[in-house]
């Protein structure tokens, strides 16, 4: 029988560009089946830094983009900035 090998998708939005800040919002999406995520169904995220995902053995494969802030805007809320896009294939 073969196996056939499928991609997980993890979403990690950090508190800033740095690979070891905090994580503040994921999403998580596993075509493997053997996980099923919806928003909200932690309290937690699942891992504690972008970093640490990598030593787990997520490939980084979209980084964020650094913008400056608007003069008089530097506070002001929007979309999540820091989004890395992490992938893992398996089996």
């Amino acid at each position: 029988m073969t196996t056939i090998a499928r991609q997980k998708l993890l979403f990690l939005y950090a508190r800033n560009p740095d690979l070891y800040s905090e994580v503040g919002a994921w999403s998580v999406y596993d075509a493997t089946g053997k996980e099923h995520h919806t928003t909200g169904d932690s309290d937690a995220p699942p891992y504690r830094s972008v970093f640490a995902a990598m030593q787990d053995g997520w490939r980084v494969i979209q980084v964020p983009q650094q913008f400056p802030a608007y003069p008089g805007m530097e506070l002001t809320t929007a979309f999540l900035r820091f989004e890395y896009v992490l992938e893992k294939i398996e089996e």
